[in-house]
């Protein structure tokens, strides 16, 4: 791609909403991280339906803001 093109794009890019470069940049994104894995998709799935149904059966040892950011230093 020329500078040429790659200046007109971006001056064309200029001109949408705040909603539609968001569009766009989600789906040039998208577009570098290859086909999706399905598989992968659903073990995160599950993942999280494990991790809510800890914090909702209270299962699950939770930290405020503030415990968190202390036991990351």
């Amino acid at each position: 791609m020329t500078t040429e093109t790659l200046d007109h794009l971006r001056s064309q890019i200029s001109t949408l909403s705040e909603s539609e470069r968001a569009v766009l940049a989600r789906e040039l994104i998208m577009s570098l991280d290859g086909p999706r894995d399905g598989a992968v998709e659903q073990a995160w799935n599950d993942e999280v339906i494990r991790r809510v149904s800890k914090v909702k059966s209270g299962k699950a040892t939770l930290l405020s803001r503030e415990e968190f950011r202390a036991k990351m230093r």
